[in-house]
């Protein structure tokens, strides 16, 4: 086969996560698909090497594709790398598609790369945007009022802390670096535990999902998707946490007719023709192989979908329950 006289000796630097059970449920693997999240390009390699005639690759971080020219050359014109954000995936990808894959929240790779800002454990700059452009972290916490930032912590990190640490933040302000901001939220929390996440690991969640606008992205994306499979194509998502695969979840039951009729005292819904049958009803996770392999992977889960021949439309967004809005300028 071609994609593996592709292959190349040098690995990618990160485990992609639920690369075999993703593969294996969009099997057989063909025609052209969409990684709207490349990153370390995992996904990328392992549906080209599955049988993908083509892939476009997107990603808003310019420095992946430069990671990537050691080897992404090797795949000749079945790999076309653009840059740009998967909101705009149909435009990009500018025909139907046979499948696109999105690959939620924080590459492992950036968090390993202290001077993005994304990490809570390692110094370096305030900074946390997925790309070049925007406000920083250190905008944010900077700049916005106490509400604002409680607001941030609560809705986009279910941190039930988020006014104690809103206060501590405004109080301790101006802020330059990972570690200061880190600091002051582990002292308004209990010590961790054995085998808890870090204190201020969903601060920082929150804040870099309100950085990147992440929700709004994530249901602009997946109406992107909707619009660009073709009938019986499919849309395979990977989350890493709870406020992300709700999202995704409530997606595909809207968009495939699962929603359910409601309360009989609400307005009744127009009836919707399915644009997607579902592969499972309950997302797939992890095996304790690939647990003990990457524990990273102990959140993640995976949902699939099948497009139908439905015309593609829009769903609800107030019954697919993004977080409300936090900060000024964000829909």
């Amino acid at each position: 086969m071609a994609a593996a006289a592709a292959r190349t000796d040098d690995p990618a630097p990160h485990i992609p996560v639920l690369l075999r059970p993703l593969l294996e449920a969009v099997a057989p693997v063909s025609g052209l698909w969409v990684d709207g999240t490349f990153g370390a390009g995992g996904y990328t390699r392992g549906l080209l090497e599955a049988g993908a005639d083509n892939v476009v690759a997107i990603d808003r971080d310019p420095s992946t594709f430069r990671m990537a020219a050691s080897w992404a050359g090797a795949y000749g014109d079945r790999l076309t790398l653009v840059e740009g954000t998967f909101s705009d995936l149909d435009t990009i990808a500018g025909e139907q598609v046979d499948g696109v894959v999105l690959d939620l929240g924080v590459s492992s790779m950036q968090i390993d790369q202290p001077e993005r800002g994304f990490s809570f454990q390692k110094d370096g700059p305030l900074d946390m945007r997925m790309g070049d452009s925007g406000p920083t972290a250190a905008d944010l916490v900077n700049e916005a009022s106490e509400a604002e930032i409680a607001d941030v912590l609560y809705h986009y990190g279910e941190e039930r802390a988020a006014r104690r640490i809103a206060r501590a933040i405004v109080a301790n302000r101006p802020f330059e670096t990972t570690l200061q901001l880190a600091h002051v939220v582990e002292r308004c929390l209990p010590r961790q535990k054995p085998g808890q996440s870090h204190p201020a690991t969903r601060s920082f969640q929150a804040i870099r999902i309100a950085v990147n606008d992440e929700f709004g992205q994530l249901a602009e994306g997946l109406e992107a998707a909707e619009r660009a499979l073709k009938p019986g194509g499919q849309l395979a998502v990977v989350t890493f946490h709870s406020l992300e695969d709700r999202v995704v979840k409530r997606f595909f039951q809207l968009r495939s007719g699962g929603e359910g009729q409601g309360s009989r005292y609400a307005p009744e819904r127009e009836a919707v023709t399915p644009a997607f049958t579902l592969k499972t009803r309950r997302a797939v996770g992890p095996d304790e192989a690939e647990l003990a392999e990457n524990p990273r992977a102990r959140s993640a889960k995976l949902r699939v979908g099948i497009r139908t021949d439905a015309p593609a439309g829009q769903a609800d967004r107030a019954a697919l329950g993004l977080p409300k809005p936090a900060l000024k300028g964000q829909n």
